[in-house]
């Protein structure tokens, strides 16, 4: 069994440490004002977001620390973009939430630089998602733009402030799903990380073509991660643990099952949808241990997350589709710094326990 599997490996004390929970733009800027009657309109769930009994992440010595949803809520986010004194500038494939728009507009008005892109829809095709949050900041002088036709979605969900640290996340700021989602942020202060970061946010901001880089060797871009994810996959020798939204990459599936077939411990935890269903049939029959949470369950997955052998792993934006891997603009990170790789593996466990084994 995967779960046994995984305790065997990572020590008894990772496993005790789990907590065991079962819980799931376009256009010209616009003067009229009709973004502040539908922000008035609109509340968040703050008592979900805020936690204030939850600690503050802690850079480790790596420059990386983890924020784990829906525990820990959106506090440190929120005092992050609030406490700006330079430069804001988000790259976000949904935004309504409130309070942050409220933090992005109180930082334009004490002289921050504030730049938010958002997702303009498939190729550019419109996003009415995000008409709210555009018109709101636009009518309080934020610069917000739609992202570039040239990818399929901008995916990417990030937040880079003062240029100094960057949040690289799993979470869209849609604050109705906060209390009920499974979501991941890291915050980078690595400064070739953030450096690489910001080259292209300003490439995508001015919709001009980039390469971008992957900073201090961890970053991972798409368009093209599929190589990577399905490299970091490969390189699993013991167990290999895995969250994600989405099931519809065939280069993924099977490298999944190539990792069962070589006797790797493989888990997957999802929430169920019928349009996984082939792969997850695909996956059981190769040795993968399948569960899943029903659609309308407690705790839906959106995290998109793997671990390997324990002691690596990748946090992102990335979900296990052709179009997210290769032709979205997506986000992710690898690492080896424990401070990252052992709460992603304690929150496997505890998934993995609250989920039910997948039956065709």
């Amino acid at each position: 069994m995967v779960l046994a599997g995984l305790c065997a490996g990572a020590g008894l004390a990772l496993c005790a440490a789990a907590t065991g929970s079962s819980a799931s733009v376009q256009g010209a800027a616009s003067d009229t004002g009709a973004g502040s009657v539908t922000r008035a309109a609109r509340q968040d769930n703050r008592s979900a977001r805020r936690h204030p009994t939850a600690r503050a992440a802690a850079v480790g010595a790596g420059g990386l620390s983890l924020i784990v949803e829906p525990a820990q809520g959106l506090g440190q986010i929120d005092r992050d973009v609030a406490a700006a004194k330079h430069s804001v500038d988000m790259t976000m494939y949904e935004l309504d939430d409130t309070t942050i728009e409220q933090e992005l507009v109180a930082d334009r008005r004490r002289g921050v630089a504030v730049r938010v892109l958002l997702n303009g829809g498939y190729y550019g095709g419109g996003f009415s998602e995000n008409d709210d949050a555009t018109n709101y900041l636009r009518a309080s002088g934020v610069a917000v733009r739609a992202s570039s036709a040239s990818f399929a979605l901008t995916h990417q969900k990030t937040i880079t402030i003062d240029g100094r640290t960057s949040l690289v996340m799993t979470l869209n700021l849609t604050s109705r799903y906060y209390a009920t989602t499974r979501d991941f942020a890291v915050i980078d202060t690595q400064p070739a990380d953030v450096s690489a970061i910001e080259r292209v946010f300003d490439a995508d901001w001015s919709h001009s073509p980039v390469t971008p880089s992957a900073g201090s060797g961890d970053l991972v871009w798409s368009p093209g991660a599929e190589s990577e994810q399905v490299a970091l996959i490969d390189s699993a020798r013991s167990t290999l643990d895995v969250e994600n939204e989405e099931m519809d990459d065939t280069y993924i599936t099977a490298a999944l099952c190539d990792a069962a077939r070589r006797r790797v411990k493989v888990g997957v935890v999802m929430t169920y949808e019928s349009s996984w269903r082939e792969a997850f049939d695909e996956l059981t029959a190769c040795g993968v241990q399948v569960r899943t949470y029903a659609e309308d369950a407690p705790l839906y997955i959106h995290a998109k997350a793997i671990v390997v052998d324990g002691r690596e792993a990748f946090v992102g934006s990335q979900n296990f589709s052709p179009t997210s891997l290769r032709y979205n603009r997506e986000l992710g990170i690898v690492t080896s710094d424990p401070g990252i790789v052992t709460p992603l593996a304690q929150t496997f466990v505890s998934d993995f326990r609250g989920a039910s084994p997948f039956s065709s």
